[in-house]
């Protein structure tokens, strides 16, 4: 066979494999808006805190209830975009159970994956199914819209009332550390 033949498999069968990671992508954000995980308010909230992204418009309100340092339950509601409210369904069925210590690092690993700063696929992370929004690192305007959820988990975590995705607030700009 020759070269530029094997290149041309090779490109379909890469071509193919973007393909299946986008339709992937595209079925959970899909599935996560039309039945989000953890919808809803938690009446016995220890720690509540509202997220606004006024660039896409992502309103939500995140609420948890911590026993000790471990997250028993968390919760959200509020008007989003598709990737925002499918970024906070999976988050918050990731983060429940888990200690405040592993939900920051989580937060960390996501924006750092949402912003191409951790590339999934060769570095260790926490993250599990989360990895399907990697992607939006190529989608600049839809970024803030996957991290808000995480920037608001951070926010609760921390016992802020309010987080922005714009000026000082924004988490791309303002570093988020750990506990």
């Amino acid at each position: 066979m020759r070269w530029w033949r094997r290149y041309s498999e090779c490109r379909k069968s890469l071509g193919s494999a973007m393909a299946d990671s986008r339709n992937l992508y595209q079925e959970v954000i899909l599935d996560h808006n039309r039945k989000p995980r953890n919808w809803g308010v938690l009446a016995d909230a220890t720690h509540k805190s509202e997220g606004l992204n006024p660039l896409c418009g992502d309103h939500i309100y995140l609420s948890l209830k911590l026993a000790g340092s471990n997250i028993e339950a968390v919760r959200f509601e509020g008007e989003s975009c598709a990737i925002c409210k499918a970024s906070a369904s999976m988050m918050t069925t990731l983060v429940k159970g888990k200690s405040q210590q592993d939900a920051e690092q989580m937060v960390n690993e996501f924006r750092d994956m949402a912003t191409g700063k951790l590339d999934t696929s060769k570095e260790p992370h926490h993250l599990g199914r989360l990895t399907v929004f990697a992607g939006v690192r190529d989608l600049p305007t839809r970024v803030k819209c996957a991290i808000l959820p995480w920037h608001t988990l951070h926010a609760a975590l921390h016992s802020l009332t309010t987080t922005s995705t714009e000026a000082d607030a924004d988490p791309l700009q303002t570093p988020v550390i750990g506990t």
